[in-house]
């Protein structure tokens, strides 16, 4: 399998051959069409000038008259009446030419060779010394018409010339490639380190550079590369936390049912104390339930196997009934509840939504003391908004972009976690972006918390 880098070099290799075909084919077209003509008009004037410089000489030979002009340059054939052609200057490469165009020189008419001339690339025509790419014109000798055949000796004229252009353009494509093969060095070099990057994701390792100072696509390409890694690592640490506080959950309740139940079993204990540890047991199994509860729920809602099945209701009549639900609790403690919820009616998913309410309320009555207050709120602007505030002890402001992260459980210096497993914010998290709402969250140390949660309508 060919390399990135192979191909680069073989594609600019390729659009340089490609570039180079179509440019002379250009210029052949461009000499056929414009210049083809005009140098053949050129070379006539000079035929002319010749027959016109000897035919005013006084009494010249014509033999040495033809051959000072050869010497000038020029490739010159004299043709005479009994068909006897004389060759002046350096020999042309080929002679045929059909009798009937030399009778027609010899008749005083001009032979147009130049324009008439066949050649498979027209621009190298201009090069070839056939006597048909030549101009022919009648030129009086000692009182007889003869036909001269002209055409610039291309060769002596031009000859350094072609030799100067056929090095410029070898060495023009040599440096090209040279400079193709340099250039695409740097062109794969950091693709090539992004692919050692991700050979180094792929194996668990974050730490890279990438060249994301660049300001080309490449650049754009590293920036995003190294923001998935970073991503990647994020998800990957989340993943082993979740696992250790999973574990830990599961572990302490465990232990605590395993203590309790061997000193209930060994007799030593009183009725009382029995009585306490089975409502500690209780309390436990009841933990480990709702942890696996909220940890299926999560997993379903993470791999979206548990769809959005949405239905009209009325979500004020959900709230209400879910204050109801916790009003053991609430009541317990002494707190107020105030409600403010007109008639509303949403599509939703009756059964997702009644999870967040529920986890916001009794988050609410777990932080509040004594004879504090709940209000719950809602509105309708272009959403619908629901407000949970409290007068409870608060969050930190550092610890309110981590309150939605899984397990974690606050500052439990302020116990803020007396029996939950971290996992109800996530919860509600999820859920809310299921339904396309977002979910913002204040606080006050000692001043209480309010969640606002904004739904489509």
């Amino acid at each position: 399998m060919k390399t990135l880098y192979v191909r680069i070099v073989l594609t600019f290799m390729l659009v340089a051959l490609v570039s180079g075909i179509i440019a002379f084919l250009f210029s052949n077209l461009y000499y056929h069409v414009k210049l083809k003509e005009y140098n053949e008009e050129k070379i006539k004037e000079m035929a002319n000038e010749i027959v016109y410089l000897y035919e005013n000489s006084d009494g010249m030979k014509i033999q040495d008259f033809l051959t000072s002009v050869a010497n000038m340059n020029f490739q010159l054939y004299l043709v005479d009446q009994h068909m006897v052609g004389h060759q002046f200057g350096d020999r042309f490469r080929q002679y045929e030419l059909d009798k009937s165009i030399i009778q027609s020189v010899l008749d005083g008419r001009t032979y147009h060779g130049i324009s008439t001339f066949k050649s498979n690339l027209f621009v190298t025509g201009f090069f070839k010394d056939d006597l048909k790419n030549s101009i022919g014109v009648p030129i009086k000798v000692d009182g007889v018409t003869e036909a001269l055949f002209v055409r610039p000796n291309v060769e002596k004229q031009f000859g350094e010339m072609r030799i100067v252009f056929s090095l410029i353009l070898g060495l023009t494509f040599f440096i090209s490639m040279l400079l193709i093969v340099v250039s695409a060095t740097f062109l794969v070099r950091p693709i090539k380190r992004l692919t050692k990057a991700t050979r180094k994701v792929a194996s668990g390792n974050y730490d890279f550079t990438l060249d994301s100072h660049r300001s080309d696509e490449i650049g754009a390409l590293a920036k995003d590369f190294e923001r998935m890694a970073k991503s990647l690592k994020k998800l990957d640490e989340m993943r082993q936390e979740f696992v250790s506080n999973v574990s830990h959950e599961i572990q302490s309740p465990l232990t605590s049912i395993q203590g309790f139940s061997k000193a209930i079993r060994s007799k030593v204990v009183s009725e009382e104390e029995a009585e306490r540890y089975l409502e500690i047991i209780e309390k436990e199994t009841s933990r480990l339930s709702s942890l696996s509860k909220q940890l299926l729920m999560l997993s379903s809602l993470d791999k979206e196997v548990k769809a959005v099945n949405k239905e009209t209701f009325r979500l004020d009549e959900q709230i209400r009934e879910v204050v109801l639900l916790t009003e053991w609790e609430w009541s317990k403690k002494s707190l107020r509840i105030e409600l403010d919820l007109p008639e509303l009616v949403i599509e939703a998913d009756k059964q997702l939504l009644f999870q967040i309410w529920i986890n916001l309320l009794t988050n609410s009555i777990k932080f509040t003391g004594n004879h504090g207050s709940i209000y719950v709120n809602a509105a309708v602007d272009e959403d619908i908004i629901v407000t949970v505030r409290d007068t409870g002890i608060g969050i930190a402001e550092e610890e309110l972009q981590q309150i939605f992260d899984r397990f974690y459980m606050g500052d439990k210096s302020r116990n803020r976690t007396k029996s939950g497993s971290g996992l109800g914010l996530s919860v509600v998290k999820k859920i809310i972006e299921l339904h396309e709402g977002t979910i913002s969250v204040q606080s006050e140390i000692g001043k209480g918390t309010e969640f606002t949660v904004r739904l489509p309508r």
